[in-house]
């Protein structure tokens, strides 16, 4: 079965199926691997969970039950967050260590089956979850309430000083939207690891997933580069100078094609 058009598949459903769908962009990199069955590897972690949480709760409370109860499992912060394994859901499983937004997708996936409503919120730098009508968002590692002078602290923590908190940051993230900023993730771990071949997939996942920005397309045209195929590299950076609003990237991108020369002539 192709893991890209499983992938999404999981996210067109009525009710898409989130960890699924990461195992199975998991599964692009692993080729080995059976996401139907690992999803199975949570079905006694969910039996615990349904025994021992309060169904009379509010969802928040559950929400920060199951958090609190997914980190004495051993769901915790990777030890090397810069290592494709944090992020690639099997490896997660397997080792119960990963990225912010790789551990909040096991919750989601758990909140799901307890009928918990709790959502993913894409804060920059470090994915958060949040249950809808909250006064506070939730730490994916433990359960941590975050209010809004936490968050504001967050974001000065991780890009100084001069950080502005803005509404857009605590907004939910769809499904696509989430497999979007995983598959970002992937996409830089795998280019720092000297791996473009793999990078490459995320990339094209990103873009693929839905809308995307100049950085994506720039990002496939750095790839495309480094693996020698310059029609492919020329078609991005033609993208990227399309919809770049910036005049100065505007120019960096057209000296980029210029260095490209013409488009080699097709013969017939």
């Amino acid at each position: 079965m192709d893991a890209r058009l499983s992938c999404l598949a999981c996210l067109d459903r009525p009710d898409p199926r989130l960890l699924e769908a990461a195992l199975w962009i998991a599964a692009e990199h692993h080729e080995q691997i059976d996401p139907p069955a690992l999803l199975h590897s949570l079905d006694d972690l969910a039996l615990r969970l349904v025994a021992s949480l309060d169904g009379d709760a509010s969802h928040a409370e559950r929400a920060q039950a199951l958090l609190r109860q997914l980190c004495d499992a051993g769901f915790r912060a990777a030890e090397w967050p810069l290592n494709p394994t944090a992020a690639l859901l099997d490896e997660v499983l397997a080792r119960r260590r990963g990225q912010p937004l790789s551990i909040a997708l096991v919750a989601l996936e758990l909140a799901r089956r307890l009928e918990i409503d709790l959502q993913g919120i894409g804060f920059p730098g470090h994915f958060l979850l949040r249950v809808p009508g909250a006064d506070h968002l939730l730490e994916p590692f433990g359960g941590r309430r975050l209010y809004m002078n936490d968050c504001r602290q967050l974001l000065v923590d991780q890009f100084g000083p001069n950080a502005q908190l803005q509404a857009s940051y605590l907004a939910p993230l769809g499904p696509r939207q989430m497999m979007q900023r995983l598959s970002r993730n992937l996409r830089e771990l795998h280019r720092q690891g000297d791996q473009p071949l793999a990078a490459l997939k995320d990339a094209q996942r990103v873009i693929e997933l839905g809308t995307v920005g100049v950085i994506d397309h720039l990002a496939r045209a750095d790839l495309y580069r480094q693996l020698d195929c310059p029609q492919a590299e020329r078609y991005d950076l033609q993208h990227a100078l399309l919809i770049s609003e910036d005049d100065a990237e505007r120019e960096q991108v057209r000296r980029r094609l210029a260095q490209l020369g013409a488009p080699s002539a097709t013969l017939h």
